[in-house]
């Protein structure tokens, strides 16, 4: 026989990640917020004094810091509406707002290093005089507001889009520093191409955490499975479990950060007295799942052997 387990499981599993997530999202909504703040501070900052002090390296670290605040700006509005619940149309809520977010930064952020190249490039032939001072003041100022942001934002258990947010200002306090420095090597050497070089290095390292960030958007919107988990590791786990001998058809991918779902089918035998009902081998599977993979959201399909399904399984 032929038995998919129902029971209320996927209806009322899918609701009661909303007041485990909610308090998370509150938390994480709050420290975007602070870090918008301190962006925007640091970019109007390091724009204004870069137009100043002819410096494009401090002016493609404030485009960066442009790309980010937008990003940043774009992930409060995400989680704002990644908040509202499931409804008859959307039955996992709107928790993919968050992905689209985190990909359209990373398209953001390939567009503003592909501005910093160019313009760099016409410098690196046609270099303008900086005002050195000013530039290191100003990269000392930004290296402090990142390092501010990068704080907040730090955190052991977080969306994408938080994970994101802290890897862009990681980034940004690196190009700060690399600012700094060449502002040093302007003062010590003359050298003003140092300056379009710097924002060359500057570009390469945004078009870097921009592609990972696309990727791993890309990776969940076409329902990959998830990079840390191994899919081998989760088929032998299932088939373990007591009463099943085999699985297929199974299915893992991402609904938004932190939120995995699984669907299988467990094909299971039942011969003699001990034979174990089909709640027990859920209840072992479903623990197997959450305490190895911490997979919460799971939908299973038994079969018995002796049931026929089509030829070609996914």
């Amino acid at each position: 026989m032929s038995h998919e387990h129902h029971h209320g499981h996927d209806h009322d599993h899918g609701h009661s990640h909303a007041p485990q997530r909610g308090p998370q999202r509150k938390g994480e909504s709050r420290r975007l917020k602070l870090t918008l703040a301190v962006a925007f501070v640091a970019m109007l900052v390091e724009a204004i004094g870069g137009w100043a002090t002819h410096s494009l390296a401090l002016l493609s670290d404030a485009g960066h810091m442009l790309a980010d605040v937008g990003a940043i700006a774009l992930s409060v509005f995400a989680l704002h509406i990644a908040t509202r619940p499931a409804d008859d149309r959307r039955t996992y809520g709107y928790y993919r707002l968050e992905i689209l977010a985190a990909l359209v930064n990373g398209a953001m952020l390939i567009a503003i290093a592909v501005g910093i190249i160019v313009e760099a490039w016409h410098r690196l032939f046609d270099p303008h005089p900086v005002n050195v001072g000013g530039v290191a003041l100003l990269a000392c100022g930004g290296i402090a507001l990142n390092a501010v942001g990068l704080w907040l934002t730090h955190t052991q258990d977080s969306s994408m889009n938080l994970r994101s947010t802290f890897l862009h200002l990681a980034g940004d306090l690196l190009n700060s520093v690399g600012v700094l420095v060449s502002a040093g090597v302007i003062a010590l050497t003359g050298r003003l191409e140092a300056d379009p070089i710097i924002s060359f290095l500057i570009a390469v390292t945004i078009v870097w955490s921009a592609v990972r960030l696309c990727r791993e958007a890309v990776d969940v919107l076409l329902e990959a499975f998830p990079a840390h988990l191994d899919f081998q590791k989760v088929n032998e786990a299932l088939g373990q479990v007591a009463g099943v001998t085999a699985v297929h058809d199974l299915h893992v991918w991402t609904i938004t950060s932190g939120m995995v779902a699984l669907s299988c089918h467990l094909v299971v035998v039942c011969e003699g007295a001990p034979c174990r009902s089909h709640d027990e081998v859920l209840t072992d599977a479903r623990a197997i799942l959450r305490q190895r993979f911490g997979i919460e959201h799971t939908t299973i399909q038994f079969e018995s052997e002796s049931y026929r399904h089509e030829e070609i399984v996914h």
